[in-house]
């Protein structure tokens, strides 16, 4: 089983990115953003859980995260492996996720990281925000501090996922095609 992490600032072409390697490869996507807001519209009891956290203005415990997450693997038992996106977001949530992963006969294969120039991702997210009227991409300066986020927490991620030779960076300024040539040769050699 083929269970990647897929790391990338905002815009750095992820999503694209996953529908590919999900396509090529047989595996289930999972965003924990899609995910947050299907328990949390379906009114789910995580979902409830989760959003009694947020209404508060907390952030939402690991282990409902993580819960989540084992709910949405058990939904999918014939893929091949999972794209993990959005998640984990710290160390002692890749802890979590391995945990549940080992408790599971699986591990994580590989993380990948599309690296992409911050000014590069500014104009794709200006550019975005035009098209699709997103108001989190009309702002520079609170793209950049989406940014800033980002670096402050994934940093840690790096170091942990490099220690177990699990870290690839992938140049994600590109085509789109080359860029999955990119993904295609590692995770193809895993």
């Amino acid at each position: 089983m083929k269970n990647i992490i897929l790391f990338g600032k905002p815009g750095a072409g992820k999503g694209t990115q996953a529908e590919f390697l999900k396509d090529t490869f047989n595996l289930f996507h999972i965003s924990t953003g899609d995910v947050f807001r299907y328990n949390i519209k379906n009114e789910t009891p995580l979902g409830v859980l989760a959003k009694e956290y947020m209404d508060k203005g907390e952030l939402v415990p690991d282990e409902v995260t993580i819960q989540m997450l084992e709910d949405e693997v058990a939904k999918h038992p014939k893929v091949a492996g999972f794209i993990f996106d959005g998640f984990p977001r710290t160390t002692s949530q890749a802890e979590a996720l391995d945990a549940f992963l080992t408790k599971n006969d699986m591990a994580i294969a590989a993380t990948l990281a599309l690296e992409v120039a911050e000014d590069i991702l500014v104009a794709r997210l200006l550019h975005r925000g035009k098209d699709s009227g997103r108001v989190d991409d009309q702002d520079e300066e609170k793209i950049r501090n989406r940014f800033a986020e980002y670096n402050n927490k994934t940093a840690p991620l790096i170091d942990y996922y490099s220690a177990q030779g699990k870290f690839h960076t992938i140049n994600g300024e590109g085509s789109i095609a080359s860029i999955a040539k990119q993904l295609t040769t590692i995770v193809e050699q895993l």
